[in-house]
């Protein structure tokens, strides 16, 4: 079996392109694999693809590692960023042809699942309802009562947990972010009343994460995961790229604090799991490949810590965090946004099965589920025909 051609696929996603990795084989295989950036590098990403072809096409696809260790060493002075989740996309499409190959799920290929069913929690729960309600359908949100509603439906529908962002109801209703990682009393009240609306809509029962990004500092993390510790979380997430001052944060708070969602490689996170910085560690597969995502996960299992997977893309994404939660041990739970464009469901095969709160394991080979490339050449990127939604910056 020789690989033919390695291309990227670009499907708008209602406020940021899917980017897709696709390889084909001479025998008819065919591999996907999915590596958005999501914010301003899509294009990037999809010319790295195209980059990584020269030394990919005529080659066998199954010895996936050594492929990945090719292109590793082609981007070595390109470390991380848009060449590696290049990278990602197409190893997760080289895995993806392996277990069509085999005729098995690609967890098998690591030694079989220890689950068989993954706990998830309903991502961006009110964050894209306040930013696209247009896009999606959905009633604004434009008072507290609204975050009432969410939180009931989020129980109604079968979720234990959930993860917002500090989203403020109004007309229209916006989601706060700093240009300098200032944080003031409007703020932190901001995140109190949120919180603790969804925690009485919710119950006892139904764990709450909230996702700060990057909009403070050290000094505004700790203040706002001190004024959130009444209200249980299931973790603070947050991201920076000093270790240190992760520790400082997590030694100051009894709210569990996950982070490294925007780290790359093993070499990337081992600084905060040597220092145990984290409580938990998210890591995102489209942007480090499952070759590499099970190597961090194995590093973070040493130092005793939980991983997470970072999932907020197309369906294709969650198949594919699903192998990876289905082939390590120490996962905690797995991300997955509930709203989305509207054709999300049309462009692909399978819809993952989530009953109860949790993702039934696929069981059919490769990573489960196939794109429908001619539903997604309805969903062009850039869309001339449909105005750019507003943007992420916009708000506080």
């Amino acid at each position: 079996m020789k690989i033919t051609k390695v291309e990227p696929i670009l499907c708008d996603g209602g406020w940021w392109p899917w980017v897709f990795a696709k390889v084909e084989t001479d025998e008819g295989l065919v591999g996907y694999g999915e590596c958005g950036d999501n914010r301003a590098m899509n294009l990037g990403v999809a010319g790295c693809i195209r980059d990584f072809a020269e030394i990919l096409v005529g080659q066998d696809p199954r010895p996936v590692e050594k492929l990945y260790a090719d292109m590793y060493r082609l981007a070595r002075q390109s470390t991380g960023g848009v060449a590696q989740k290049a990278i990602a996309g197409i190893d997760v499409a080289l895995w993806d042809i392996k277990g069509k190959a085999l005729g098995v799920p690609v967890y098998e290929l690591f030694g079989g699942p220890h689950r068989d069913k993954i706990r998830v929690y309903w991502s961006h729960c009110g964050t894209y309802r306040a930013r696209y309600p247009e896009i999606l359908g959905t009633p604004p949100i434009e008072t507290m009562d609204d975050i009432t509603k969410l939180g009931k439906e989020v129980v109604r529908r079968g979720y234990t947990a959930l993860k917002t962002n500090i989203v403020v109801p109004g007309k229209p209703a916006y989601v706060i972010g700093t240009l300098d990682g200032n944080i003031d009393k409007t703020i932190i009240d901001a995140v109190v009343k949120l919180i603790g609306t969804f925690r009485e809509a919710v119950g006892d029962s139904v764990d709450i994460c909230i996702d700060l990004n990057f909009n403070f500092k050290t000094e505004g993390f700790i203040k706002l995961a001190r004024a959130v510790e009444p209200f249980n979380l299931m973790w603070v997430e947050l991201d920076t790229y000093d270790p240190d001052a992760l520790l400082q944060l997590k030694q100051s708070t009894t709210t569990s604090i996950c982070s490294a969602e925007s780290i790359y490689l093993c070499r990337g996170y081992r600084p905060f799991l040597e220092r145990h910085a984290l409580d938990v560690a998210m890591v995102d597969v489209p942007w480090n490949g499952l070759t590499e995502s099970r190597r961090i996960a194995a590093l973070a299992d040493m130092y005793e810590i939980q991983i997470a997977p970072h999932n907020y893309y197309s369906h294709l994404s969650t198949f594919i965090s699903s192998q990876l939660c289905a082939s390590v041990q120490n996962v905690k739970i797995m991300e997955t946004d509930v709203d989305s464009a509207p054709w999300r469901d049309d462009i692909i095969s399978e819809l993952p099965q989530i009953e109860n709160g949790y993702m039934i394991l696929p069981k059919k080979p490769g990573i489960g589920a196939e794109l429908n490339e001619k539903e997604i050449a309805k969903h062009p990127w850039p869309n001339p025909s449909r105005p750019a939604p507003p943007n992420i910056f916009s708000g506080r």
